[in-house]
């Protein structure tokens, strides 16, 4: 018997256009095909797998939760840990970046338009390359 492995990440948000955005424009990652669900959102893909899915929030009373909650970060393992952070900065996105102790993974974290904090996780070895 196995979990497996993460199939995707759910965000409840009022701010559906922008956080489309983010994920599109900032991360790279493409919106796509998503079921005909009786409530609005958007479903968005890395790799040929959607791995973000949205719901949008903005037409019930549900209240915006102003970050992830108990859970503290959502992590992928990414490429091109230098376009990244020039993307970031000429964006205008406030993020920090870090080698991991032992220096084998970079990282870079930044919070989408709902204070969901990602991180990017980079083999340094490949980096190099």
């Amino acid at each position: 018997m196995s979990v497996g492995m993460l199939d995707h990440f759910n965000i409840r948000t009022r701010k559906l256009a922008e956080t489309v955005r983010f994920y599109e424009e900032i991360l790279g990652l493409t919106n796509g095909d998503r079921p005909d669900f009786a409530f609005p959102g958007a479903w968005l893909y890395s790799e040929g797998k959607p791995v973000v899915h949205l719901v949008d929030i903005a037409p019930t009373s549900e209240p915006q939760k102003p970050d992830s909650g108990v859970v503290h970060h959502i992590a992928f393992a990414s490429r091109d840990f230098g376009g990244m952070k020039q993307r970031l900065q000429s964006k205008g996105f406030t993020f920090r970046s870090r080698e991991v102790p032992g220096g084998a993974i970079w990282q870079i974290f930044v919070s989408d338009p709902n204070g969901v904090l990602i991180e990017l996780n980079y083999d340094a070895v490949a980096e190099r390359v």
